[in-house]
């Protein structure tokens, strides 16, 4: 049994490094195109702490609290510097329109379902439903940020995972399964589709004055510049959290973790504007640190409590059903084709793991327009899963 804080912290950190190094090696293999590395960690670092492998005593316990509560930040910091806003307004504004009807419906979605079924939910179930609301809007890394924001118990978040991924993972499958029908659905929507090759190869042009090689000093930069930022963010939100409490009452949204979360996204946003966001490096260090926090997160949980189940996998399904059909309505009216619709879903459902395969499996030059949206979806993500939980909150009489 692992009973000291660094050992515990090695421990997750190399197991990390193990499983992705795993996936890098098998990638192509059938377990890992459909078993996510995060789903992997997530699930075996339940199965540790089920096990007992390590002693929740005031080491260990101070150690999970230091690095998850300074790691997230950085982690936001570093993954938004890749979502230049000037490239994603390159979208034009029917695909942007379409990103944010599937952001929209997604949010109707799990106001519905929460009205309908928070009988069947603890009294603080609209934070883990607003955490998953940031994860379905923009990704894995927004989710956790929620969960640090509005303090959401360890253990509760097993729940939000598991809908996170096995709903997800029939929506997949469920639009891949539209594609050769498109022209059905774009003859009742009344779409008109030619602008979108255009753009696919306006997007797919590289820069060949970027550099893309990382270097030591490219890694050097990134970790510090986020450590400082998640350093500089906890010390402003310290000074506004109060000011805001004040002001508007005492909330889990004015709390200094919710407000620290906010500053460190919006100097991502900003920073991916500067010579910063030109910076390789950005995607494997952001990825690396969430990997790390996942692990921590999960070494908090256990399946013991996960009685449940059924009735969450359900809710997850209603979401999906309620976005589907508004989604389907909106395409209506706005004429929107059913590549633009399926993309923007997966964007903001599945982040940048999801959307470039449905994109792809449309035209292979289209792909980067997935992955811009899905960079949207990040940006978006964190407040948009915000939103979703004080309006939950509301219908719980929070």
């Amino acid at each position: 049994m692992i009973t000291n804080g660094f050992a515990y912290l090695a421990f997750l950190v190399c197991f990390a490094g193990i499983v992705s190094s795993l996936e890098r090696k098998y990638k192509d293999t059938t377990f890992f195109k459909y078993v996510p590395t995060p789903v992997i960690l997530y699930v075996l670092c339940m199965l540790f702490a089920t096990f007992d492998l390590w002693e929740n005593n005031d080491s260990i316990k101070a150690t999970y609290r230091a690095v998850r509560g300074n790691l997230i930040p950085a982690m936001i910091f570093i993954m938004l510097l890749r979502c230049d806003i000037r490239k994603i307004l390159k979208l034009g504004p029917r695909m942007l329109l379409g990103f944010f009807c599937a952001t929209f419906t997604i949010m109707v979605g799990f106001v519905v379902m929460f009205a309908l079924m928070k009988n069947g939910f603890p009294p603080e179930g609209w934070k883990t439903w607003g955490a998953l609301a940031g994860s379905w809007i923009g990704g894995t890394a927004n989710m956790v940020a929620i969960q640090g924001a509005l303090g959401i118990n360890d253990s509760a978040m097993g729940y939000t995972l598991l809908v996170d991924n096995v709903n997800y993972s029939i929506w997949v499958i469920m639009l891949l399964a539209t594609v050769p029908y498109a022209y059905i659905f774009n003859r009742w929507t009344k779409s008109d589709t030619t602008l979108i090759d255009s753009i696919g190869e306006t997007l797919s042009q590289a820069d060949d004055n970027a550099r893309t090689k990382m270097e030591t000093s490219d890694l050097c930069l990134l970790i510090g510049a986020g450590i400082l930022v998640s350093a500089l963010s906890s010390w402003l939100a310290s000074i506004l959290s109060p000011m805001l409490v004040e002001t508007f009452g005492k909330s889990d949204f004015y709390s200094a973790n919710t407000v620290t979360i906010v500053l460190a996204t919006v100097a991502g946003v900003l920073c991916a504007l500067t010579p910063l966001g030109k910076v390789p490096g950005s995607s494997p260090v952001s990825m690396t640190m969430l990997y790390v926090i996942i692990c921590l997160i999960a070494s908090r949980a256990s399946f013991k409590e996960l009685t449940d189940a059924p009735y969450y996998l359900f809710a997850g399904f209603v979401i999906l059903a309620i976005h589907a059909v508004l989604l389907a309505l909106l395409a209506k009216i706005f004429k929107l084709d059913l590549f633009t619709c399926a993309v923007a879903s997966l964007a903001n459902i599945g982040a940048v793991a999801a959307a470039p395969i449905i994109a792809a499996a449309y035209k292979e030059t289209l792909v980067p327009v997935g992955v811009l949206m899905a960079l949207m979806g990040y940006v978006l993500g964190t407040f948009g899963g915000l939103t979703v939980a004080k309006m939950l909150s509301m219908i719980a009489g929070v």
